[in-house]
């Protein structure tokens, strides 16, 4: 029998003391949804590409000394070898031991960071603090063109333009 009989035939109607668990249901399955939907976002790698730069460049000393970090994590002052060891006696020969030098360090964008901050470290232990980041400076946007003349762009910007780093804290 699809209907229930009545026992009470009164106008007021009975209690009924049942919980309707179908809307917590509902709640809780919208609920998982979400959470399965937030939680691989908040695991998501940011992939970080920093060699690029739009700061203005520093002026250039005479004879800058380039440090550079090359993709096999070898070490080179301007164009010559040097070995990690021998990275202080060398720069103290070749600035006369003039700590206060600034160092423009550059390194490949595949050199990984711990390895840049490894040099980095070694250039503090050696007593030179004056350490000058180097990196390509990116193009600026093209300047928007009016009356439907041709857009002009800014000059190609050279590259390996040093972007000062204010020198690494002891």
């Amino acid at each position: 029998m699809a209907g229930g009989i009545r026992e009470h035939h009164g106008e007021e109607m009975a209690e009924n003391h049942e919980i309707n668990v179908t809307p917590f249901i509902d709640v809780m399955l919208v609920l998982l949804i979400i959470f399965m939907v937030a939680a691989p976002l908040a695991t998501v790698d940011v992939n970080v590409d920093l060699p690029a730069s739009t700061a203005k460049p520093a002026e250039r000393p005479q004879e800058p000394m380039y440090l550079t970090v090359k993709e096999d994590l070898s070490l080179n002052i301007g164009n010559d070898a040097v070995a990690r060891e021998e990275l202080a006696n060398t720069l103290d020969r070749l600035t006369g031991n003039k700590r206060d030098t600034r160092i423009f360090l550059r390194a490949d964008k595949m050199v990984d960071y711990g390895h840049f901050m490894e040099v980095m470290n070694l250039l503090r232990d050696a007593g030179y603090l004056k350490i000058a980041l180097v990196g390509l400076e990116s193009l600026p946007a093209p300047i928007p063109a009016q009356d439907g003349a041709v857009p002009a762009t800014a000059p190609v910007a050279a590259p390996a333009a040093p972007a000062p780093a204010g020198g690494a804290n002891p």
